[in-house]
């Protein structure tokens, strides 16, 4: 075989995505992820995008042709490929937190096929400990997978965490590429689809180091709190807050906490720009966010420090409006000089009289 026939059958070879969503969770990422649209996981997928690698997605939500051990393909064989070095390069894909196996003597929470040797289920996070060593990069998608979320608040029995915390925050992969975490409850579809794009695009040698936060978030994305980005944030500059959730004015005081968390959702809408919480009324509750849920409930109380900060904003924004409705009223009429007849008064000076 000639080099450039070698290159040429290197150049072939698809970058594989394993999505393992049998963590603790409820799949809502992967029904997110239908919904992208910039780009769409179906440009991903069948890379209508100029200068994507050539990609095999193993997710179980379009992986239809596939059965557990039946079908036009068996589903987990791409998965044990990939542990026996059989797959390469492939992006691990989690979603769900991962429950701390170790604190009971029998039985397992969850587990994603079996073990070929033994016939047993075989647990999430002893895939985690298979496959991320061999990975390209490890993707955790959703609050659950990138911060533990809701199964892991105080009080669960299963000892729920992230994959940061269960690989370890310092992890890297053998490409030097840190996790990433694509938070959300679920998760944004764009942040999510444009993530998967950027790391498919730094496997391929045409983007630099993802550049992630100290919570390991895209910084592009994750970079500004919802605050900055909220069409209501005017209002709290003027000190004027809803009282009722049908109200155009600024949630704080009916327990947003858009100010301190990072998420671009009101300023990315949720489809094409469209929606969003705070967009459409709801409030924040810092689902992006490494302490949710427990650090932001009770839920639609007004945050620690809201009542200080609205009634500083309430006392400013008063004297604001008054100066403003001033102004207002000066700017919001045409000029006296714009009328019919033969004066002209507009202050024009001929040069050549």
């Amino acid at each position: 075989m000639t080099h450039a026939a070698e290159k040429t059958e290197t150049e072939e070879q698809p970058i594989h995505i394993l999505w393992i969503n049998a963590g603790l969770s409820c799949d809502g990422d992967s029904v997110a992820l239908t919904a992208a649209t910039q780009p769409s996981i179906e440009e991903i997928v069948l890379g209508a995008l100029p200068g994507l690698p050539k990609i095999a997605v193993h997710w179980p939500l379009i992986d239809f042709e596939c059965g557990p051990d039946k079908g036009a393909d068996t589903f987990i064989e791409w998965f044990y490929k990939a542990d026996r070095g059989e797959l390469e390069p492939f992006v691990l894909v989690v979603e769900g937190s991962i429950p701390n196996e170790s604190i009971k003597d029998e039985g397992y929470w969850c587990g994603f096929g079996n073990n070929p040797e033994t016939g047993q289920p075989m647990t999430t996070s002893e895939w985690l400990d298979r496959l991320t060593p061999k990975a390209l990069a490890v993707l955790a998608v959703g609050t659950c997978a990138t911060y533990g979320g809701i199964h892991a608040m105080e009080g669960n029995p299963t000892g729920a965490m992230g994959v940061p915390d269960y690989l370890g925050w310092d992890w890297k992969s053998g490409a030097g590429i840190p996790i990433v975490c694509v938070p959300g409850c679920p998760t944004h579809p764009d942040n999510l689809s444009e993530t998967i794009t950027y790391l498919l695009y730094q496997a391929a040698g045409q983007a630099p180091m993802i550049p992630l936060d100290d919570h390991l978030r895209p910084q592009w994305l994750f970079g500004a709190t919802v605050h900055e980005g909220c069409d209501r944030g005017g209002y709290y500059e003027q000190g004027q807050f809803a009282d009722t959730y049908d109200s155009p004015k600024c949630l704080v005081k009916l327990g947003c906490w858009g100010p301190v968390v990072k998420c671009n959702v009101p300023k990315r809408g949720w489809i094409n720009g469209v929606g969003g919480c705070p967009n459409v009324g709801g409030i924040c509750i810092g689902c992006t966010m490494p302490g949710f849920p427990d650090r932001f409930m009770p839920f639609m109380d007004e945050p620690p420090g809201a009542h200080l900060s609205a009634w500083a904003s309430g006392a400013y924004g008063s004297v604001i409006r008054r100066l403003r409705k001033i102004t207002e009223r000066k700017a919001d009429k045409e000029p006296r000089w714009r009328h019919t007849g033969k004066k002209l008064d507009t202050g024009y000076q001929s040069s050549w009289r």
